[in-house]
């Protein structure tokens, strides 16, 4: 069993140390810079239930709840209606309703190889305490409990047999204070036999606050432990982090996490990465996540949004609010086009199946990648990310707030003298212009030699002035996805 000797060892001998000017050496992994898309996979304890989303566990506790579940019924409602008052059926007792017993981890990688994704990330932990692999630090896991099996090692093997990258989530933070509620009333959270589940149930003042009040030493040891031991596991090539670990009482353990990692990934001989949210880590030392919002313009270094194929929740409900995929395939191109990568969710049920909504819109993410991939792997961000008049929010959860695209908005990417652009809806005009590169535009100097389409099916009419590249598409079929242009330079 990991011990804090240990880790402190793998520091001290390694080639980072636990400071920030050690831990501002560390580079992105080439192998991330050109993967573009992953898929991030919400499946636990909370997939039983399936109502509202994956904070169901919290706030069925939470009898002044806000209702985040967009339901008519509160998720505290709804659970004594459905399963009776918490003190005789409690989050606990959800455990062996999930047995995963449908769960088949090489279809679930043949699927999102299919889907054209290069890293796959299921959340190890989440916020409520339970593991999803078969840690030696709690029982409170998967191998040991529920479906008595090591998810988390299972679908590694599967996901690294299809040539993806192997990553984990951990959650683990907001443990400290998820189950709060749970302490208000008379409740099994109070239950001190349950306490390896519930965790320290600390009520903080506000919801929301990252530097007040935090979590004590052992809370933050254990914490500790738990990622290192993920680490040891699984040799994950990113670790990623939701935002609570941006409390200050996180910071020594944070730069204690990511030297022990890093120095790990030294000795196995890999690229690895951390994602962080917010100011959680030092500028240079991890990669930057932005949840369910994106950049308005190019970052210089890599950064990522996670999002999910749901609009209302990461974990499977009954009630999930779905996305269009050609709308998530635009996202994808305006985030690569700022030097991104997209990080996509999907919420298997509680059985291990994915939802077949959730599968089509792979599918289809998967189809339109299979013909317009050149443009977005292995690219790099040009000049700049594009032209027209819709803008993103630069803050986390703002992506429901941006106004649709048009047939103006053009996105761009480069790669090996080629230029990529874009159109995220084709004009029923017939007619594309792009504006940025007009013979006097002070981004464009380059002559264009050639445009097609990128499955390389039409050829095209097109000119050049000095009001931009006009592009002749009268030929092609109208269609909801956006349509991918490669234009050859000299």
């Amino acid at each position: 069993m990991i011990n804090i000797n240990q880790i402190n060892e793998v520091i001290g001998k390694g080639p980072f140390q636990d400071n920030w000017e050690s831990l501002s050496r560390y580079t992105v992994p080439s192998w991330y810079k050109k993967a573009k898309f992953g898929i991030f996979i919400h499946w636990g304890v909370y997939s039983v239930p399936a109502y509202g989303n994956e904070w169901y566990p919290r706030e069925m506790y939470m009898k002044d709840s806000a209702r985040r579940d967009r339901q008519d019924v509160s998720m505290f409602d709804y659970h004594i209606q459905t399963y009776g008052p918490q003190h005789e059926f409690g989050y606990k007792d959800f455990i062996p309703m999930f047995k995963a017993e449908k769960f088949d981890p090489e279809a679930w990688a043949s699927l999102f190889s299919r889907a054209g994704a290069r890293y796959v990330m299921p959340v190890a932990e989440h916020h409520d305490g339970f593991q999803m692999y078969d840690s030696q630090l709690s029982p409170w896991n998967a191998a040991k409990m529920g479906p008595q099996r090591d998810i988390i090692g299972a679908l590694k093997e599967a996901v690294q047999e299809q040539g993806m990258k192997f990553a984990v989530s951990s959650h683990r933070a907001e443990h400290w204070w998820f189950y709060d509620g749970g302490m208000t009333f008379h409740s099994d959270v109070q239950d001190d036999s349950f306490r390896g589940l519930y965790g320290p149930a600390q009520q903080r003042d506000t919801e929301w606050t990252i530097h007040g009040d935090g979590p004590d030493e052992a809370f933050l040891t254990d914490w500790l432990l738990r990622t290192c031991e993920l680490v040891d596991l699984y040799q994950p090539s990113i670790v990623w982090f939701d935002w609570w670990i941006m409390n200050v009482r996180f910071k020594p353990y944070l730069k204690k996490f990511a030297a022990y990692y890093y120095n790990r990934a030294a000795e196995w001989g890999t690229e690895v990465a951390i994602n962080y949210k917010l100011d959680a880590y030092m500028h240079g030392t991890a990669v930057f996540d932005i949840e369910r919002g994106q950049l308005n313009g190019i970052r210089p270094e890599l950064w990522q949004t996670d999002t999910s194929v749901a609009r209302n929740s990461w974990s499977h409900s009954v009630n999930n609010q779905y996305k269009e995929p050609a709308d998530i395939i635009c996202d994808l191109i305006d985030i690569v086009s700022k030097n991104g990568c997209l990080l996509l969710n999907v919420g298997p049920k509680a059985d291990g199946t994915i939802p077949q909504e959730d599968e089509s819109i792979l599918l289809a993410i998967g189809d339109w990648l299979a013909v317009n991939g050149e443009g977005i792997y292995d690219t790099t961000h040009w000049k700049i990310y594009g032209e027209g008049p819709t803008q993103s929010g630069e803050e986390m959860h703002t992506e429901g707030k941006r106004s649709a695209y048009t047939e103006e908005d053009i996105r761009f990417t480069f790669k090996d003298g080629t230029l990529y652009a874009f159109v995220m809806k084709l004009p029923p005009s017939g007619t594309i212009m792009i504006r940025s590169l007009s013979t006097n535009s002070r981004h464009f100097r380059s002559v264009v030699t050639s445009v097609n389409t990128l499955d390389g099916s039409l050829s095209l009419d097109w000119t050049v002035s000095d009001e931009g590249l006009r592009i002749d598409v009268s030929s092609l079929a109208l269609t909801p996805y956006p349509t991918g242009f490669k234009i050859g330079m000299e």
